[in-house]
């Protein structure tokens, strides 16, 4: 993805999990599930500090319900879980253009979707009418699917089954429309007294374990931080900077 629409080479690349069982699939940080799963585990709060790092505006779950037809989009704005229910299913013409993908045989659709045009690469080698985030409804599982201006792409890396559907899915959320909660994190602006929860430096390590209160964890370079002479609130506000580029747009 591209967080700043503004600066074209902010490329940044994260893993994300597509679990499914047909009826219901969760679409998550793949970083994020692993930390929480150690986290649930053994309960040790430095290494839930040290973990990997992932993109903050991955940090949401979205569950899928293909019987309703309906998505929730779980997230968290400073200490406050929101959810954001949504039943537009991308409407897709397929294409006679077809092409293999990893040894898939897949078929091209389009789809004009929440403000974007999407091309996706679809395959019926898995009949699972699923994909990425909200990219569902087609008669296979969706293996690529991008917006026209590769701002937002998703590549399929490799299937695998699994014991059991889970997903870390926050309780007592409150609920949003989709302008909502879009004007919500347009207007938000990082402030250390009211988004850390906790924070660790490491002199000798040269990092800052950074814990918020909508849950993100990252590691910071403190020496990189210290050598660029500015405000430290300013610097590490702009390392935590929200997209202004959203996959959704108004």
């Amino acid at each position: 993805m591209k967080p700043d629409v503004e600066r074209k080479d902010s490329v940044v690349t994260d893993y994300m999990n597509l679990d499914t069982d047909g009826k219901k699939s969760y679409f998550s940080n793949a970083v994020k599930y692993e930390r929480d799963s150690v986290y649930n585990a053994d309960k040790s709060y430095a290494a839930f500090l040290k973990s990997k790092n992932y993109n903050r505006n991955l940090n949401y779950v979205l569950e899928k319900d293909h019987a309703k037809k309906s998505f929730n989009f779980y997230n968290k704005f400073k200490n406050v879980g929101l959810v954001v229910t949504d039943q537009e299913l991308p409407k897709w013409k397929m294409e006679n253009e077809f092409k293999k993908i990893s040894n898939m045989n897949c078929q091209k659709a389009i789809a004009d979707y929440k403000g974007r045009k999407w091309v996706a690469w679809f395959s019926k080698d898995f009949p699972v009418s699923d994909g990425p985030y909200k990219f569902s409804g087609l008669p296979g599982l969706v293996v690529s699917v991008k917006d026209r201006e590769d701002d937002h792409v998703f590549e399929l890396i490799q299937i695998k089954k699994i014991s059991a559907v889970t997903a870390f899915i926050p309780k007592n959320n409150k609920k949003m429309s989709q302008d909502e909660y879009r004007k919500l994190i347009k207007g938000y602006r990082f402030s250390p007294g009211e988004d850390i929860a906790a924070m660790n430096v490491d002199s000798k390590a040269g990092t800052i374990g950074l814990e918020l209160k909508d849950g993100y964890v990252t590691q910071l370079d403190y020496s990189k931080i210290k050598k660029s002479g500015a405000d430290m609130d300013a610097v590490i506000d702009k390392m935590l900077r929200m997209s202004n580029n959203p996959i959704e747009k108004e």
